[in-house]
């Protein structure tokens, strides 16, 4: 991670040094430059399609700096989580009338790898159908038990503590584990499920 964080700085440097030497054009010495002054009308016009070239070069730049830290990024990812042993823990919400979240605690294996506490914000972003990846980790194969505490305010404006479990075998390939908080209607009370992706 720290090799792939000093690739980028030296690509953000050169491009700098870069930017600089295009700015800076000296003269070859004192004497030429004296004697190929330009009239003042032209030394006022010139200067305008330089700096416009540099104003192009530098979005250029910008634009192959972002390409280079997002796929910087996702090698990071690649690295640090392969496939192999990935887990992805996700919270999302159906409806969620019944239940406010608050925060979010997760423990795999009976070890807290993840919590989480709720702006107002986010919570609307969940109503809408947002999705938010809460833990990102590495497991070895066999089997494994995910659970997660979710408190909030349930009915009537009620304090809410609901805890769910789940097995689940960890193989091969990406696991993906979705923590979702949904409204039973018929019920009257929020329910809380645990479902692993394929």
């Amino acid at each position: 991670m720290r090799r792939l964080h000093l690739l980028l700085g030296t690509a953000l440097l050169a491009m700098g040094l870069s930017l600089s030497a295009q700015a800076q054009t000296p003269p070859a010495d004192a004497a030429s430059a004296a004697s190929a002054a330009p009239a003042p009308a032209a030394s006022a016009s010139a200067p305008l399609p330089s700096d416009a070239a540099l104003d192009a070069r530098a979005e250029d730049l910008k634009r192959e700096v972002i390409a280079l830290n997002r796929d910087l990024l996702a090698l990071e990812e690649e690295l640090l989580y392969p496939a192999s042993t990935q887990v992805n823990v996700f919270v999302s919400m159906d409806v969620g009338k019944l239940f406010m979240l608050e925060s979010v605690q997760v423990k795999v294996d009976d070890k807290l790898v993840a919590q989480h506490l709720y702006t107002p914000a986010e919570v609307k972003a969940l109503h809408r159908g947002g999705v938010q990846r809460l833990f990102v980790g590495n497991l070895r194969s066999g089997p494994h038990e995910i659970t997660a505490f979710f408190t909030g305010q349930g009915p009537h404006e009620r304090d809410y503590k609901r805890g769910t479990t789940l097995q689940f075998d960890k193989g091969s390939e990406t696991r993906n584990i979705e923590l979702k908080v949904r409204d039973a209607l018929g019920k009257l009370q929020p329910e809380f499920d645990v479902k692993v992706w394929p």
